[in-house]
């Protein structure tokens, strides 16, 4: 039931990846089922034949417990087992070099195989989406979400460094951002955040 019109860019059908083994999967993650509907092809996992060594609630919490030949050459299982959408390889390896890195910068051991840990930082990325929000700049003094500053630490307010444009009345600057209205960060505007910045 879909038409394809002439100077479209070409259909899905003919891509010769699948959409869960692309970029896109990143930034506009669908499941299965989704994809599909979509037109789109998904490339289920193939079968491996490995024999989990430790499991992942098993590995030490502290890099200082961890002994070379207990966790080297030894297949870890990956703590979602297969059971998220972050292409999760179910099982992973820890090889002598990235062992020597966690123990010089003293972390634990990951819990979670490298696709999985992939996916984890992605999404501490802002959304690709832009909110219009009006500068949080209330003269001397900010707050997130309008809050007053009276009485306030220097942890719940953020207090200006210098004279801004607009004196002590708030700023009515407008701005696109990809900031949400619900996370807690205070938002300035380009003006007041370059005085206070440059």
């Amino acid at each position: 039931g879909r038409t394809y019109t002439y100077g479209e860019f070409f259909p899905p059908e003919l891509s010769p990846f699948a959409y869960n083994e692309t970029i896109a999967q990143e930034y506009f993650p669908l499941t299965k089922q989704q994809a599909i509907e979509q037109g789109y092809s998904w490339r289920d996992e193939e079968p491996r034949n490995y024999t989990i060594d430790i499991k992942a609630e098993d590995l030490p919490d502290n890099i200082k417990d961890v002994k070379d030949e207990d966790i080297l050459n030894k297949v870890i299982e990956c703590l979602h087992q297969g059971q998220c959408n972050e292409q999760c390889t179910q099982a992973f390896r820890i090889i002598p070099q990235e062992l020597s890195f966690y123990k010089r910068m003293n972390l634990p051991l990951p819990r979670l195989c490298p696709n999985c840990r992939h996916y984890q930082r992605l999404k501490q990325r802002n959304p690709l989406k832009l909110w219009k929000r009006q500068c949080m700049c209330s003269g001397s003094t900010s707050s997130p979400q309008g809050r007053t500053c009276e009485g306030k630490t220097l942890t719940d307010c953020y207090h200006n460094t210098c004279e801004h444009e607009h004196g002590d009345s708030p700023c009515d600057e407008t701005f696109l951002t990809s900031y949400s209205p619900e996370r807690p960060e205070i938002v300035y505007c380009e003006k007041c955040y370059l005085r206070e910045v440059a």
